[in-house]
């Protein structure tokens, strides 16, 4: 009897074993689908940011090699001799932190200096606490930074006075 059961039990065992199977991948799928819950974002700048952009690396003219959207930590860092929290609440201040465009050395692409374009929202008191933490975070790194105010258009010439005031530009 036993023998003539074996190859339902045989079968029963293989269904049991892909049923399993199965709901192993979909439970891992479903996870894994929760654990990056992520998707490419349409562009890097807005279109404000793209337009300025553009007329500044023709003001700049390959003088200086431009990156945007880059971290403060990644430019600045805690100095050396504070204990470890002070060390730690310093960088947390800064980690998450972003500058809007920073101008390198095009051969050594150390920095140069800092631009951020300021759009309506640096009127508010959070953004312009934010905006000061910044420029004294520049000042004390010794990277200059120069503030454009964002519109739909901008000239070469205006740019390149307000660069020149700041004395990042030297007139080509």
């Amino acid at each position: 009897m036993f023998n003539s059961l074996l190859p339902l039990i045989v079968i029963l065992v293989l269904l049991l074993a892909i049923v399993a199977t199965i709901k192993i991948f979909m439970k891992q799928k479903a996870q894994g689908e929760q654990t990056y819950p992520y998707e490419k974002d349409p562009a890097l700048f807005s279109p404000a940011e793209r337009s300025f952009l553009g007329v500044l690396e023709q003001v700049i003219n390959n003088r200086y090699r431009l990156m945007g959207k880059i971290r403060l930590a990644d430019i600045v860092k805690v100095k050396n001799g504070l204990n470890k929290s002070a060390w730690q609440n310093a960088f947390n201040k800064i980690q998450s932190k972003h500058v809007d465009l920073v101008a390198c050395d095009p051969t050594t692409l150390s920095v140069i200096f800092v631009i951020e374009l300021d759009d309506k929202t640096h009127k508010q008191s959070k953004t312009q606490n934010r905006d000061k933490f910044v420029d004294n975070v520049m000042r004390a790194a010794g990277i200059p930074i120069v503030h454009f105010t964002a519109k739909n258009s901008y000239s070469l010439q205006e740019i390149e006075s307000i660069l020149l005031q700041a004395g990042v530009l030297v007139k080509s």
